[in-house]
């Protein structure tokens, strides 16, 4: 997978949404939570940066949610 600019953007966009990896989510509320997301936070560097503010310390603690995040707006 080629992980691009607009991809990585949508997938921290995921990652700060409320959506969990059991709520098993159909692909119309994966796009509504990055919809939701960057509008909560301006955009995907207001993802990024709130991202950054709840894992900043832990890194290894987040890296299943941006794989099942990169996961699901790859598809």
């Amino acid at each position: 997978m080629a992980v691009t600019k607009q991809l990585t953007g949508a997938a921290q966009a995921l990652f700060v949404s409320a959506l969990q990896p059991s709520d098993r989510p159909a692909p119309e509320q994966v796009r509504h939570a990055i919809v939701t997301s960057l509008a909560a936070y301006r955009d995907a560097s207001g993802c990024a940066a709130k991202m950054a503010a709840e894992f900043g310390e832990y890194p290894e603690q987040a890296a299943n949610r941006m794989r099942w995040a990169l996961d699901l707006v790859a598809a």
